[in-house]
């Protein structure tokens, strides 16, 4: 008797939020931004989920991601499986369990103090600037924990809660295991097409989408380089530099005498608090190339690339290790700084060196890491 083979089908539902022309959190309140978003998106998939069964293609199983708890309510209410896809390390999910699971002291009231650290189940030593950055006294995303509180709430009132995690058993066997015999983790990572991955399907080489238009001049340009002779410099799709910022990395950039490809997002160019342009423009065109954007996997898995200086995303994390690019980090927010702790520890195979925040009190600083990982 022939078997049904498993297929997918992506539904898409179209959750207006109120902000047609984006949402900018210098002129828009967060809070509001949040609860219009909550409002309109649950009725919208709501809406969804009926209509697909109702036409014969009920939905199996919703997967939703980070600060959505609301998702997982209204599939439940409909009776549809959920599962939350974690985008982060099972490391940092393990942090933020525990913080809310009586924890909340011991990371809270002390890791402002220079000496402090923690040992959590699953995890190494923690120092503070390992951890995410909600717990920082610095923080002022104050929406964030409350949301990942009613996330992890939601899963514990669940029976045989599964979260899926982008992450793979090789890097984190430890923090993958089960939590507190409550909450399952299911490594279903890294989460990167078969072309830069495994090679099985070489079609598969790419997401299906930029979130910033590319060109190929970049490959072009990297093909006339010497083989790990490249830098390589971009920060995500978020990250904002600031002008002195962007002018210590050009300087650092020039005085390591590297080629580098350096992306440059247009909202950096064009942010309009900050028009100065940088004081070596013509210096670094002669040495290297900046775009607005490009294929990320595609200039790390190239032989002219010697190291990434990143802001260690996550899925920048991910695509170094399967390309075995090492790497000058430069964590920002949220999990970045764990990331780069475990990027530090995974069997000495990448290394870490840290860039302070402000690049500009040495503009050596970039020259000295850089030699020290190509």
């Amino acid at each position: 008797m022939a078997q049904t083979q498993p297929h997918f089908l992506i539904v898409i539902f179209p959750a207006q939020d109120g902000y047609d022309d984006g949402f900018n959190s210098k002129i828009n309140d967060t809070t509001t931004f949040l609860t219009q978003f909550r409002n309109r998106g649950t009725q919208s998939l709501k809406e969804t989920l009926i209509s697909n069964a109702e036409n014969g293609t009920p939905v199996s199983c919703v997967v939703y991601t980070l600060l959505l708890p609301w998702v997982a309510k209204v599939a439940r209410d409909l009776h549809v499986p959920s599962a939350p896809l974690w985008i982060q390390p099972a490391s940092v999910l393990r942090v933020y369990y525990y913080y809310f699971n009586g924890y909340d002291k011991l990371i809270g009231d002390g890791c402002s103090e220079p000496s402090w650290s923690i040992e959590l189940p699953g995890l190494p030593l923690l120092e503070t600037r390992d951890l995410p950055s909600f717990f920082q006294p610095s923080n002022t995303y104050n929406f964030a924990l409350p949301l990942l509180k009613e996330q992890l709430e939601m899963l514990d009132s669940e029976d045989k809660a599964m979260i899926l995690v982008n992450s793979f058993d090789a890097l984190e066997e430890e923090a993958l295991r089960e939590i507190d015999g409550k909450v399952k983790m299911v490594a279903v990572g890294p989460l990167i097409p078969s072309a830069f991955l495994d090679g099985k399907d070489p079609s598969d080489d790419s997401f299906g989408g930029d979130l910033f238009e590319r060109t190929k001049e970049y490959i072009e340009w990297m093909n006339t380089k010497a083989e790990g002779s490249t830098v390589y410099v971009s920060f995500g799709s978020i990250i904002m530099l600031s002008a002195k910022q962007k002018e210590a990395l050009a300087h650092g950039l020039l005085a390591s005498r590297r080629p580098f490809l350096w992306v440059m997002r247009d909202q950096d160019v064009e942010m309009k608090d900050e028009e100065e342009e940088l004081s070596c423009i013509a210096e670094l065109e002669q040495l290297g190339l900046i775009v607005p954007w490009c294929s990320q996997l595609e200039v790390l898995s190239h032989p002219s690339l010697g190291c990434f200086v990143t802001h260690c995303g996550w899925n920048s994390m991910l695509e170094s290790i399967a390309c075995g690019v090492p790497v000058v980090t430069f964590p920002h927010w949220t999990d970045q700084s764990t990331n780069a702790k475990l990027l530090e520890d995974f069997d000495g195979s990448l290394t870490r060196e840290e860039m302070v925040m402000e690049l500009s009190k040495d503009k050596k600083d970039l020259e000295s890491k850089l030699e020290s990982v190509i």
